[in-house]
């Protein structure tokens, strides 16, 4: 089951009214090609994106955008949206990779990577990608996955990167080897010719050069405090009055004319900007699920808060989604906990314009979103709603995914953080939560812990009725338990445990089932079982052929056909082998491409047929050091010596066999 992607992030923000073009910066994008990577690097409100934006919008077919957030601080959904960004700009982009992204066991990040870039290579346009909002993934993996591209992009690829803080990435060896663009906050501060043009010009104040610098002084340039002063100051007479009124850092700054803003609007838009400051991005009715008052029209809103200017952006040419400016955001939902506080304790009194007991408590308004989210088909954002809302429940059942847990479709970082937070009196009464726990941090690949988590698990079903649910919850920890085995190589373990597993799995329970038959397969073929092994790998290939598991069918696949060569049945382990290369619907794995070109080397190595057996051998040579921590290149290597020997090439052969066995 793949979950559906929020395509606004893919979308290049429209421009906003009143902008300033400001040529200066716009030449310094402009160049972008003779670096790697452009960093644009300040604190909120700065202009960032409006600048990005407009450079963007006049290169729509060249630019790859990406609005990030939180939760792309799991690698793989970030992988996901990079891929699907790209995929706007590049036709028929990525389609193999995001199919395998989205399915119930995805390859390793190695190997998505450089097929990322081995497609990235054979684009012919000039491409720009742009990451906004970097500063809200917070996850060394994701900063490995630049990296990397950075260091293997080829010319036509450039990253831009916009962020309030400078990433995790050698911005200092970018700089020292110069492949680094960079605009910081000096350069985005408005000069005083900008701040007059803005305000005089734009906005249609009448201002003097004296006002200007004043306020020039005050705000130090930043953007959003000179908007925040163009709607304040559009209610005072006396504007040179007002413009001495106010002074001190950007913070007090916009804390005071937050409250100059939010006081002269009416009751009706205070609490609606208050009640929807809870969502990341918004539509009309996800906004009419979240206020729960048929009296306002949450598009009506949208589009009156935009045409008022008050801090809002839309992010499609349609009109449909918006979302607040960051720092509105931050402070709307300061006030809104402030009035939630009050509640709490029973106090209803009207407070500077807002009747408090019209405004919903912010668990409920997050329910309700999260409600909203689920109906759209969109579960990770309804997950992360749930949990906002402390909703112990609901948030258990988003996580199982309706059969695919939401932690395989790139929601391990939520997930797993959520889970850290709970206490532990929480998670005894959930012990499917702490089946949970263990199997995410398996997937981030840490094993100490998981046993502590799925014994605690058994103790608390001590006392729960035997159903249906609590069985599946048994079967589930015994696969846990079959996949830490294989993690260390404990073959008993493995087979005791995955029978356990498929004994209690629910039938329903396709994702978990499939995998354990594979893991059967896999510890029967090691003892050298081979009819156990072959009737495991069988069943697993049915069941993930059937439910679209690529993964496990890929893996599957590979076992029989190796199965099929040990038993001597060389053509019908070449046909195997040839289909695992032949899947046109799928991405390969490295490990298993890898398997099968050796295979059919050995294969045609048997049937004498030398230049076959040495073209398989080379391609598998390729991908084995993509396999880390596995013997697969140096099993490829004697290999290789071995045809060398065969073709009379005894000194190549010697070399092989000698530098193979300097790091065995």
């Amino acid at each position: 089951m793949s979950s559906p992607l929020l395509v606004t992030k893919l979308y290049i923000p429209p421009s906003r009214p009143n902008i300033i073009y400001r040529n200066h910066l716009v030449e310094r994008l402009n160049n972008h090609l003779n670096y790697k990577m452009t960093l644009i690097s300040a604190p909120a409100g700065f202009g960032k994106t409006t600048l990005l934006s407009g450079w963007a919008a006049e290169r729509k077919k060249q630019v790859a955008w990406l609005s990030l957030d939180e939760e792309d601080s799991d690698s793989k959904r970030f992988l996901l949206y990079l891929i699907a960004a790209i995929k706007k700009v590049v036709d028929n982009f990525g389609e193999k990779m995001i199919a395998m992204l989205q399915s119930p066991q995805s390859p390793p990040i190695n190997s998505i990577l450089t097929n990322l870039l081995n497609e990235i290579a054979s684009v012919d346009n000039n491409i720009v990608i742009v990451l906004d909002d970097y500063h809200l993934v917070e996850a060394e993996e994701v900063d490995e996955i630049i990296i990397f591209l950075l260091k293997h992009l080829p010319e036509q690829i450039h990253i831009i990167i916009a962020t309030r803080k400078d990433p995790g990435l050698p911005i200092n060896r970018l700089r020292v080897r110069g492949h680094l663009n960079e605009i910081t906050a000096a350069d985005l501060r408005f000069s005083q010719s900008e701040i007059t043009e803005f305000l005089n010009q734009k906005i249609g104040f009448k201002l003097s050069e004296e006002d200007i610098g004043r306020l020039r002084i005050h705000t130090e340039g930043w953007i959003a405090g000179l908007q925040l002063a163009a709607i304040s100051m559009k209610d005072h007479d006396d504007l040179s009055s007002f413009i001495d009124s106010f002074s001190g850092s950007h913070h007090l700054i916009f804390d005071y004319l937050l409250e100059e803003v939010l006081e002269h609007l009416p009751d009706k838009i205070q609490i609606f900007l208050l009640q929807t400051s809870i969502l990341n991005r918004m539509c009309g009715s996800l906004c009419d699920a979240v206020i729960d008052d048929n009296s306002i029209s949450g598009q009506k809103m949208l589009e009156y808060l935009e045409h008022a200017n008050l801090f809002i952006l839309s992010l499609d040419d349609e009109r449909c989604w918006y979302r607040y400016h960051h720092l509105f955001t931050e402070l709307l939902q300061k006030r809104l906990k402030q009035i939630n506080n009050l509640l709490n304790k029973g106090n209803f009194l009207k407070e500077k314009g807002i009747v408090r007991e019209n405004i919903s408590k912010i668990e409920e308004l997050h329910r309700r979103a999260s409600l909203w989210y689920e109906e759209n088909d969109l579960e990770i954002e309804a997950f992360r709603h749930a949990a906002a809302a402390n909703d112990i429940k609901r948030a258990e059942y988003l996580i199982e995914g309706k059969g695919m847990p939401l932690h395989y479709r790139g929601a391990v970082i939520p997930v797993l953080n959520w889970l850290k937070s709970l206490p532990k009196r929480t998670l005894d009464g959930h012990p499917s939560l702490w089946v949970v726990y263990a199997s995410v941090l398996l997937a981030t690949g840490q094993t100490t812990g998981i046993e502590e988590k799925l014994k605690a698990a058994e103790f608390t079903l001590d006392n729960i009725e035997s159903d249906a649910q609590l069985r599946d919850i048994i079967g589930r920890i015994a696969a846990t338990r079959a996949m830490l085995a294989l993690s260390q190589h404990k073959i008993d373990d493995i087979i005791s445990e995955s029978y356990c597993a498929l004994e209690y799995l629910h039938p329903d329970n396709l994702p978990a089932r499939t995998a354990t038959t594979w893991k059967l397969g896999y510890a029967h073929q090691f003892q050298g079982d081979r009819v156990s092994a072959k009737k495991a790998y069988s069943e697993a290939l049915s069941i993930s052929q059937s439910s679209g598991n690529h993964v496990i069918s890929q893996l599957s696949l590979a076992g029989l056909a190796n199965i099929q060569e040990l038993e001597n049945q060389l053509y019908l382990a070449a046909e195997t082998y040839q289909h695992i290369l032949d899947g046109r619907e799928i991405m390969l794995l490295p490990a298993t491409s890898c398997e099968a070109n050796l295979g059919l080397a050995r294969i045609y190595y048997q049937w004498n047929e030398i230049e076959k057996a040495e073209q398989h051998c080379q391609q598998s040579l390729e991908l084995a050091p993509l396999l880390q921590n596995t013997d697969r290149l140096a099993i490829c290597n004697i290999f290789s010596a071995r045809l060398k020997f065969a073709q009379g090439n005894f000194d190549e052969a010697d070399d092989i066999l000698i530098d193979t066995g300097r790091y065995l």
